[in-house]
């Protein structure tokens, strides 16, 4: 059986740091300081033969309306109004707290199981403070360590009871369905769609905007975002993950422990995606960090695509894009031809176009080219300029064969590889990008030394 369990509790009790362990990953930023958590996000999770989605909430606590932390809470009764079962942690060293016995009151209307732990309790449970959560009215609680993996037995325990009292555990009825049940349906993969860019570009509104739903905390304070938080939806029948990110200034202004964390987070995200989508913010000019973002999406192998947001707001549309493709190509040279659209993600204004252009790069990203097709084009296009000389002899181009997909990546044999300029690789990307209709994704070389069928075996 699968279920979603929901982790809940006050602010720096453990939530992330259990969710970490649970799911077998270091996704969720961990740290001493109160309310690093802001968005939900989800993992696959386990405790024993348990197999369940789990799901890492920010810290429940008062806070006055219309500030960040109000909302965070909003974000985290939407996380456990959706989940069939809460896990509320409170914190072995501190005791049960007011703000717990609030939370307690507050999760018990939704009428879902819950199980309790006490965190934190690396060496026996005080005695007092398991009286105290037994008030809480959740039953006996585990006592477990989440940062050194202790009481996890006693953990799965607690769990299991509460499922097995509960309406989760499925009836005979249906066990016996499930067993009748042997063919499964297929499911094509999802392909996964990152959305990047510098702090305050949009991110976490086009993502609500694209779902249809407010699924990440948006505002207007800068950095709002820390975890990568993924959703996933179809589109024209094709399943897609997509994850947003942190926002991602120039390094040298990051110093903070928490910011370092995100932007790495952010980073992880990028070598993982299918496809990138790099938002700029049309109220400021194309900045070098921009680029920067990128060019390392480039270096990574992923598909890219460039979209212009708050473009309702800018006046001289025609100069504003004619400047940042010249800039584009001029830094960018190797992803030429790359889509670069115009939206409003407030507004709700063009917004199908990301999805399609990500779709499209996302085709040619996978593109398999035939060997004859590409040595009648290499033919052409070496005749159109030929390669240079080399102490006075002719580099020459005889074969190339594709070696790998997502990215293209292709083998080309040449009587001196290493000699051939980086320039006239870039001729032959350039002119195999137009040919063969390739835009938005990087196209890789790797040069081999042909045979000289008169060297005797040397």
């Amino acid at each position: 059986m699968t279920f979603t369990l929901a982790i809940v509790g006050r602010p720096n009790v453990g939530k992330s740091t259990l969710f970490n362990r649970l799911t077998g990953t270091r996704h969720a930023i961990v740290d001493d300081t109160p309310g690093v958590t802001r968005d939900w996000r989800e993992g696959k999770g386990n405790l024993g033969p348990l197999e369940f989605t789990v799901i890492d909430t920010a810290g429940w606590e008062y806070a006055p309306k219309e500030t960040l932390q109000a909302r965070m809470v909003e974000m985290t009764q939407a996380a456990a109004e959706q989940a069939d079962m809460l896990l509320m942690v409170v914190d072995g060293r501190a005791g049960i707290t007011a703000t717990d016995r609030d939370i307690a009151k507050r999760i018990r209307k939704f009428g879902k199981p819950v199980a309790l732990c006490v965190n934190k309790a690396e060496s026996k449970l005080d005695a007092s403070i398991a009286n105290d959560a037994m008030k809480l009215g959740f039953g006996e609680p585990a006592a477990i360590s989440a940062e050194h993996g202790e009481g996890l037995a006693d953990l799965y325990s607690v769990v299991e009871g509460k499922i097995s009292s509960s309406s989760l555990m499925p009836s005979e009825e249906e066990n016996e369905s499930a067993e009748e049940s042997d063919e499964k349906p297929l499911e094509s993969s999802p392909m996964h769609i990152a959305i990047v860019g510098r702090p305050n570009a949009g991110k976490s509104t086009l993502m609500n905007a694209l779902l249809g739903k407010e699924r990440v905390l948006t505002g207007p304070e800068a950095g709002i975002t820390r975890d990568a938080i993924a959703s996933d939806f179809t589109y024209r029948g094709q399943p897609i993950k997509l994850v947003d990110t942190a926002g991602m200034r120039k390094r040298s202004n990051v110093q903070a422990k928490i910011e370092k964390a995100a932007v790495s987070d952010a980073v992880r995200v990028i070598k993982y995606a299918h496809v990138v989508v790099v938002l700029l913010d049309a109220q400021t000019a194309l900045e070098k960090q921009d680029l920067t973002i990128a060019s390392l999406v480039e270096s990574e192998g992923r598909g890219l695509v460039i979209a212009i947001n708050k473009w309702d707001l800018v006046k001289n549309k025609e100069e504003y894009m004619e400047t940042v493709e010249s800039r584009i190509k001029d830094v960018l040279p190797q992803i030429k031809s790359v889509p670069i659209l115009t939206i409003s993600a407030l507004q709700k204004k063009q917004l199908h176009k990301v999805l399609d252009a990500s779709l499209e790069v996302y085709k040619v990203w996978n593109s398999k080219l035939g060997t004859g097709e590409l040595n009648r084009w290499l033919e052409k296009a070496v005749t159109k300029h030929t390669p240079p000389m080399v102490n006075g002899i002719r580099l020459k181009i005889k074969y190339m064969t594709q070696t790998k997909i997502r990215p293209p990546a292709f083998q080309l044999f040449v009587n001196k590889a290493n000699e051939l300029p980086e320039s006239y690789s870039r001729y032959l990307i350039n002119n195999m990008r137009d040919h063969f209709n390739l835009p938005g994704i990087p196209i890789r070389f790797v040069l081999k030394k042909s045979k000289n069928p008169y060297d005797k075996g040397k």
